[in-house]
C-alpha cells in the first residue's frame, strides 16, 4: 500500500512552532513522515529537532540537505543527532540543489554536481556505521577518525533526490530510495526506469529501496482558488528556480510549455507563465481543485507501480488554513 507523507511548505512560515504544529496535525492525522526541505530559509536540523520533541510517532527527514553546505562528515554526526533526538523517526534525503542556492546563497560552485552526491552518500553511511572512515575520492579524501558517540541504532536510511535519468540512476546505484517531483504519472514510469536500472548496477535490494514522490496538493471548497494557486507554485519551479525543472518538463514532452514559462516569467511577466500552464498539465503535473475530485486525483499516482509513498506537498502561496484543509481531505 502507498503511503502518504507531508512535505512541509518550503515558503517561509511564521514561526517554528506553525512547522512543529503542522507536523503534530500529521502526526494525528496519521500520514508517515514530515519531510522539511532547506533552501534559504530556516535550517531543516534545528527545526526538525523540535519536531522530533513535539511529535510521538511520525517520522521525520530531510528533502533535501544540499551536498555543498555541509560536509560530509558533518552531515553524517548531524543524521546520527538527528536519529538519536527522533528516537529513530528519520530518514535523511540528499541532494545537490541547483546553482541559485548552491551559488547565489552559499558562495559555493556548483561543480560535479553528480559525483559530490555519490562521495558524500558513501561517506555519511561510513560515518554513520561507526567504524573509522577510510575515503579516498575524486572531491573527498578522509582518514583517521570515527563518529565519537555511539553510532544510530537503526542507522537512518539515505535517499536522494533527482530530477534527470542520470541523477535517477545514480540514487537507484547507491542510495537507499529516490525523491521526486515535478513529474507526470508517465514522465515518472520513465525515472523508475532509471533507478530501476541503477540498483541493478549497484547490485541492491530493490525491495528494500523507497521511492516518494513528491506532488502539490491543494484541496479547498474554493477550487478556483485552489488551482490558481497550484497553478501559481508550477510556474514558479518551471520558470524562477533555474533550467532543472524547465529541462524536465521539456524531457515529458512539454518543451513548448516548458520553454514559454521560462522565458515569460524571466521577462517578468508571471500572468503569461501561468496562462500557459493549461487545465490538462496542471492535472498531469498536481492535485488541485474541490476535496472530492483531490481524494479521486490523487490515486492516479498512488497507482503508480514502484512509488512506495506520495508526499503531500502545497502551493507556495497557501496558507495554514489552505495547508490544514488539504491535509484533512487528503488523510490517508
Amino acid at each position: 500500500m502507498t503511503a502518504r507523507d507531508i512535505y512541509l511548505p518550503v515558503a517561509a512560515q511564521p514561526s517554528v512552532s506553525t512547522l512543529v504544529g503542522l507536523s503534530q496535525l500529521a502526526d494525528v492525522e496519521g500520514y508517515e513522515r514530515v519531510w522539511l526541505p532547506e533552501t534559504w530559509g530556516r535550517d531543516a536540523v534545528t527545526t526538525l529537532t523540535s519536531i522530533a520533541h513535539g511529535t510521538d510517532d511520525v517520522g521525520i527527514g530531510t528533502s533535501l540537505l544540499n551536498v555543498y553546505s555541509r560536509s560530509p562528515a558533518l552531515i553524517g554526526q548531524t543524521a546520527a543527532t538527528l536519529q538519536e533526538a527522533s528516537d529513530g523517526r528519520l530518514r535523511v534525503g540528499l541532494g545537490p540543489s541547483g546553482p541559485r542556492v548552491i551559488e547565489g546563497w552559499h558562495g559555493e560552485s556548483f561543480e560535479r554536481p553528480l559525483r559530490r552526491t555519490r562521495e558524500t552518500i558513501d561517506i555519511v553511511k561510513q560515518v554513520l556505521s561507526g567504524e573509522a572512515v577510510e575515503y579516498d575520492g575524486d572531491i573527498f579524501e578522509l582518514s583517521g577518525l570515527r563518529l565519537r558517540s555511539d553510532p544510530p541504532d537503526p542507522v537512518p536510511p539515505i535517499d536522494a533526490g533527482g530530477l534527470g535519468p542520470k541523477a535517477v540512476e545514480l540514487a537507484g546505484r547507491f542510495a537507499d530510495g529516490w525523491h521526486a517531483l515535478l513529474l507526470t504519472v508517465e514522465g515518472m514510469a520513465d525515472r523508475l526506469d532509471d533507478f530501476d536500472r541503477g540498483a541493478e548496477l549497484g547490485d541492491r535490494d530493490r525491495a528494500s529501496q523507497r521511492v516518494t514522490f513528491s506532488v502539490p496538493c491543494c484541496a479547498l471548497a474554493d477550487r478556483e482558488r485552489a488551482r490558481a494557486m497550484t497553478r501559481q507554485h508550477v510556474a514558479f519551479y518551471v520558470g524562477g528556480m533555474g533550467t532543472y525543472y524547465r529541462d524536465a518538463l521539456a524531457r515529458q514532452g512539454y518543451e513548448d510549455t516548458a520553454t514559454t514559462v521560462f522565458e515569460q516569467w524571466n521577462d517578468g511577466d508571471r500572468e503569461a507563465a501561468k496562462a500557459a500552464i493549461d487545465d490538462e498539465l496542471l492535472d498531469a503535473l498536481a492535485v488541485a481543485g474541490t476535496p472530492e475530485e483531490c481524494r479521486d486525483h490523487i490515486e492516479r499516482f498512488e497507482r503508480i507501480d514502484g512509488v512506495d509513498a506520495i508526499n503531500v506537498s502545497f502551493p507556495r502561496a497557501a496558507e495554514r488554513a489552505d495547508i490544514e484543509a488539504t491535509m484533512a481531505a487528503l488523510a490517508p
